[in-house]
């Protein structure tokens, strides 16, 4: 018996009919935060394991993508809190400096005010006001969906904690010269008014224009086509291939930049693609990332032609204009001028917008603060390159060195209020002062502090370890530190993942943030598509919590959670988890109202029918493979082992080949009850992290114990009498059930391919002598709904499967003649498919040309057509004479 060290109470066999999801949820999951089940002791003995949620956004609510996530990061802490780790599932919030910050500007805007109608100060006031009253709504719904976090250790990352830790790694890194000052070329939102992240960009194909114009004069001239013809305003060199032979006569000459009273010279530069359009490319360094590297490679100035609203500053027609405006005004002029040798409209191409706010991002020379990445990121790479992190699924691991492996520095400075203020002083005579968190910031005139604040992503690539307490030794440092699993989307495996890395390895002296990357896919829709406000299949996953319970859906989120690939989900399957969880309910239900129960040990193994023996047999190959799946995140897999020994096992076979025993009482029906009592104890604690309440309604009653989250991990049962190490197996018993389900099964198919009711009963002899079910014809009869034999009785049918054979007189129950000619034409039909196939496989011809799949469809058609002919075939010699 596997070991629990609850103190057990009475057990209670009574359950309501029903199982009400709604009625149970809330009040079991505020008593397990109040009982302190998720509360973790870093003074514990026991190991560890910690997992830190990936701070969702505080204007954020719960989507399916985090219900995904939490369910298999709660079913991993759970377990491992059942197995005795001192488990830690840490929860937070990010601040989410873009979104937060327009949230409160719209909220200004309807009061017709501007933030600097306010001021910083008590701007970044008003939205401390908002995050307390409308921030956080994820929380609540985290609760509804059962997350087993440790709400005591809540961090966010604006917090005093955090903040320290921000402001010391900022220092650390500027004093190491990891963190400089540089005008590059940034992603700018000219609605935000900020750089942003790449990750912060999504790129969609819009329908824009192409336009080829021509530079210069004569032999002297050249074509450029481009998608933003108003920055040839900016352009100060036009590139070609340096193996070009059209354009050589014309390397390191000047031509005319239309428009302008400029000249501009042609550059020799292999980034140029010669294949591509005419070969000759317009450099605008100050207004894109390749014309930057390739202006930095010829020194060529940077003229910038826009503010930040994306407005037009050069002198002359287009000077106020919006790029837009400008784009058409430009192209206008050039017509006029002669100057356009094609255009192309509609040209769809890739263009990236601002994923807060949709508008079209404008790539800008700025003076931003960047991170020297090369070093941080070699240890990252290092890291998993040596087994110090594992990538899971491995093949993974590519995408992640391509990006640790080839990434650029970091731009960290945002122009926003709200979010870590850079921790930068500027003098009155150029003076530049990093200031750490127990420094003085420099005072007296003219000293003041960068107006910008850290990128998001800066903060939280601290989350790991700033959570449990660093840059101070804690004990939660101490004892959670390395945390055990990252469970994130493979989509921010470069923008989170690697600077987590990063900065993990860089502040803790090379010790790991997490040990395993346990990369998930995304969810999708029924069909595969991408969620989407646009497409309209968006799923609120709150409605599907009320309409089915939150069991319903943490369990079709963990089936189809394959590692790394993307999850289709459907409303149809919640609704078959659902009844999953009503299927259990019943059966449990059923079970204590016919004497299930845990009280006292296993009888004797030579006390237990075969049935018995079998069940538990399959129990410890079940809890062994669920073990086996756990360990490599197969959580579909093991979600799918636990459905077919629940639903198939024991309650289609088990419990139904149990009614007779039950029904007879005695020795063998108290025996019965206690396995299937042991049965039910660990099938629940082995569902329990998945679908935690209903199991805990279930298993408390048929226990009396005080919680199943706190219930000790299964390990193998083990049957007085029968000497087995890991576990009691009986192979032996489940080849005889298995045959028994053989016969009920085959039986069962051919009743329906009849035409009989389930129900409807029919005389059957039954031969079972010699073989081991002989002593299960009572089982066998009620669950096929045959009658013992009569006078008169005649075979009509006679069935040979697994050494056994039933007879079945079916005299007035089908049409024989019907049922002959309904299967002589299928037989027709399995004898015409067989031959078109052998034909194909015999035609030398097609098999030197068919593809290797297509020949093995046909062998498969040519299979399945024998087997329809055998089986065809045996019904109708089982079919009475005419």
């Amino acid at each position: 018996m596997t070991e629990n060290t609850q103190t057990p109470s009475s057990p209670n066999s009574e359950l309501p009919t029903a199982y009400a999801p709604a009625e149970v949820e809330g009040e079991l999951y505020e008593r397990w935060v109040e009982r302190g089940y998720f509360t973790a002791d870093a003074a514990s003995e026991k190991p560890a394991y910690t997992i830190v949620i990936p701070p969702p956004n505080v204007t954020g609510s719960l989507h399916l993508g985090h219900a995904f996530q939490h369910t298999l990061m709660d079913a991993l802490t759970r377990r491992k809190r059942m197995q005795g780790f001192e488990s830690l599932w840490l929860p937070g919030m990010d601040h989410a400096g873009i979104a937060t910050q327009n949230k409160v500007e719209q909220q200004l805007a309807e009061e017709g005010k501007s933030r600097h109608d306010l001021g910083r100060e008590e701007f970044v006031e008003r939205v401390w006001q908002w995050k307390e009253e409308y921030g956080g709504k994820i929380l609540g719904q985290m609760r509804r969906l059962g997350d087993g976090v440790d709400w005591s250790r809540e961090r966010f990352t604006m917090d005093e904690g955090l903040s320290r830790a921000v402001q010391t790694i900022f220092k650390k890194l500027y004093d190491d010269e990891l963190i400089y000052r540089a005008e590059r070329i940034i992603n700018w939102c000219p609605r935000c008014l900020t750089a942003i992240s790449d990750i912060e960009v999504e790129y969609q194909e819009d329908a824009g224009e192409l336009v080829s114009i021509r530079y210069g004069e004569g032999e002297e001239s050249l074509v450029v086509a481009t998608t933003r013809a108003e920055t040839m305003l900016g352009d100060t060199a036009v590139a070609v291939h340096p193996d070009d032979e059209r354009y050589k006569h014309l390397v390191g000459k000047r031509i005319k930049l239309p428009l302008t009273d400029r000249t501009i010279p042609v550059v020799a530069d292999t980034h140029v693609d010669p294949e591509f359009g005419t070969g000759a490319v317009k450099v605008t360094p100050a207004h894109d990332p390749n014309d930057f590297a390739i202006g930095q490679r010829h020194d060529l100035p940077s003229m910038t032609i826009m503010d930040e609203h994306g407005v037009i500053t050069v002198h002359g027609p287009f000077l106020g204009l919006d790029r837009f405006e400008a784009r058409s005004a430009v192209v206008g002029a050039l017509r006029e001028q002669g100057r356009i040798v094609a255009e192309k409209r509609p040209y769809m191409h890739s263009v990236g917008h601002c994923s807060r706010c949709k508008t079209t991002v404008e790539p800008r020379l700025s003076m931003q603060w960047w991170v020297n990445v090369k070093p941080l990121a070699q240890a990252a790479g290092d890291a998993v390159r040596d087994g110090r992190v594992a990538i899971h699924p491995a093949d993974m691991s590519k995408r992640y060195f391509d990006w640790v492996d080839n990434m650029n520095d970091w731009c960290i400075s945002r122009q926003l209020w709200w979010g870590h203020r850079i921790p930068i002083w500027y003098g009155p005579d150029g003076e530049i002062v990093c200031v750490g968190p127990d420094e003085q910031p420099p005072t007296g005139e003219g000293w003041h502090q960068d107006t910008d604040v850290l990128d998001t992503w800066f903060s939280s690539g601290l989350w790991p370890f700033s959570t449990l307490g660093w840059p101070e030794k804690t004990p939660d440092l101490a004892k959670f530190y390395s945390t055990d699993v990252l469970l994130t989307g493979h989509d921010i495996i470069f923008f989170w993942v690697a600077r987590m890395m990063m900065f993990g390895l860089y502040a803790m002296d090379g010790e790991v943030p997490f040990k395993t990357i346990a990369l998930t896919g995304l969810v999708r829709d029924e069909r595969g598509k991408k969620m989407s406000k646009s497409f309209g299949n968006v799923v609120d996953p709150l409605d599907w919590m009320d309409k089915y319970g939150s069991d319903a859906v943490r369990f079709t989120l963990a089936k189809g959670a394959n590692p790394g690939t993307d999850v289709p989900i459907g409303e149809d399957w919640v609704q078959a988890s659902r009844n999953f969880a009503n299927k259990i309910w019943n059966a449990t239900r059923f079970a204590l109202m016919n004497g299930a129960t845990i009280e006292g040990e296993l009888p004797p193994v030579e006390q237990l029918s075969a049935t018995d023996r079998w069940i538990l047999s399959r129990l410890n190959k079940t809890v062994a493979q669920v073990d086996a799946y756990y360990e490599d995140f197969q959580f579909a897999k093991l979600s799918e082992a636990l459905y077919h020994f629940a639903w198939d096992e024991v309650f289609d076979w088990y419990v139904e080949l149990s009614k007779t025993t039950f029904f007879a009482g005695g020795e063998g029906a108290k025996a019965s009850g206690r396995v299937l009592g042991e049965v039910l104890d660990v099938l629940m604690r082995l569902l329990h992290p998945v679908v935690p309440f209903v199991t805990e309604t279930l298993w408390t009653t048929l226990t009396g114990r005080e919680s199943i989250v706190v219930a000790e991990w299964p390990k193998a049962v083990s049957v007085p009498g029968a000497d087995a190490l890991g576990g009691f197996r009986d192979e032996a018993a489940e080849a005889e059930i298995e045959n028994l389900q053989a016969v009920v099964t085959e039986v069962r198919r051919f009743r329906a391919e009849q035409g009989l009711q389930p129900g409807q009963k029919v005389p059957a002899r039954l031969d079972l002598s010699g073989t081991p079910l002989a002593a299960h014809e009572a089982a066998i009869r009620q669950l096929l709904r045959l009658q013992p034999e009569g006078e008169g009785f005649s075979a009509t049918a006679t069935l040979p499967v697994a050494g056994a054979t039933v007879a079945l007189d079916l005299s007035g129950t089908i049409d024989v003649a019907a049922e002959r000619k309904r299967l002589t034409k299928d037989l027709g039909a399995a004898e015409k498919e067989k031959a078109q196939a052998e034909a194909k496989l015999g035609n030398e011809a097609f098999l030197a040309k068919a593809p290797d799949n297509v020949v093995d469809k046909i062998k498969g058609r040519l299979a399945k057509a024998e087997a329809d002919i055998a089986r065809i075939q045996a019904q109708l010699d089982a079919l009475p004479a005419a």
